[in-house]
């Protein structure tokens, strides 16, 4: 008797493409990065013609010459984000939290005020570090503190507009973590993890860190790879695709195509992205595709 022929491997899901805008403090006087909500928008619009279901906000100061600095106001959360859905029907906000120290009053003013979709939650603490070759560091050495008390916090606040978290992991040791939060009750839902590779001080962006990864997913997770890097990042978006993840670029992670060339905007990097998924045989995920598999069954905003 002939044994059973083996199963085919279940297809893939279709790859939701995030496009992560603009960065934390990176200069538009120097580099091109959207501020405005007009400049956020038409960034957004290129990304989500490329394939983005998805765009992860981080909010800048609007007066002349501030643009560099992070805001916190709600208004501004509101103009940028009206201006993004404007453009992109049916697009889907994810919107950073990020904050140094205990008070998280001004990314929760703009969870309500906004009513985002995604929020972003980072899930631990690191110490955020970079040094420079003649061995200064590139900023004064920071804790980007993230207690369970604070991811409590934050997690409270998205629950109450019905925001889905995405869990930003910044080492093994936050990634299993993760599924403690849920198994202590701090949230329910569809786990999504965030694998953020490539901040100095924390999981460098590599092919087989990221293989060894999957093995510490927590159980049913939906995950995502965020490459911060050069032209170095392809490989491992590459990878990403081929192993079932969901993938992130955009002018916040990098600024170099996959062949090295500078990119001139979220647009480009969305395409190499798109390109990333259909070598690995994957379909894109149209937004409406991207609530089914993350569980958001319709906008928070729209509620």
């Amino acid at each position: 008797m002939n044994p059973p022929a083996p199963m085919p491997p279940a297809p893939m899901p279709p790859a939701i493409l995030t496009c992560a805008l603009t960065g934390v403090l990176t200069d538009p006087a120097r580099h091109p990065v959207p501020v405005t909500p007009q400049q956020m928008a038409a960034e957004a619009r290129a990304a989500y013609e490329a394939g983005a279901a998805i765009v992860h906000v981080h909010l800048r100061m609007q007066q002349p010459g501030m643009g560099h600095l992070p805001s916190w106001d709600p208004e501004v959360a509101a103009e940028v984000c009206d201006a993004i859905r404007a453009a992109c029907p049916g697009i889907l906000i994810n919107l950073t939290t990020g904050v140094l120290g205990p008070d998280i009053s001004g990314p929760v003013a703009c969870i309500r005020r906004v009513r985002p979709e995604i929020a972003a939650c980072n899930a631990g603490t690191l110490n955020y570090l970079k040094i420079k070759d003649d061995g200064q560091w590139a900023w004064p050495p920071m804790v980007f503190d993230n207690p369970v008390a604070k991811v409590q916090k934050f997690l409270a606040a998205m629950a109450e507009v019905g925001a889905h978290p995405e869990f930003e992991c910044f080492d093994l040791g936050i990634l299993r973590s993760v599924a403690m939060y849920r198994q202590a009750g701090l949230f329910s839902g569809t786990t999504e993890v965030n694998l953020v590779m490539g901040v100095a001080s924390g999981m460098p962006c590599d092919v087989d860190l990221l293989q060894l990864l999957q093995r510490w997913l927590p159980e049913g997770a939906i995950w995502q790879a965020t490459l911060i890097g050069r032209a170095e990042v392809w490989p491992v978006h590459a990878a990403a695709a081929r192993l079932g993840g969901m993938l992130r670029t955009g002018l916040e992670d990098t600024f170099y195509l996959p062949d090295g060339r500078r990119a001139s905007g979220n647009g480009q990097l969305i395409e190499a992205l798109a390109a990333c998924a259909r070598a690995a045989g994957r379909d894109i995920a149209s937004p409406a595709q991207a609530r089914d598999l993350l569980g958001i069954a319709r906008s928070p905003a729209l509620a």
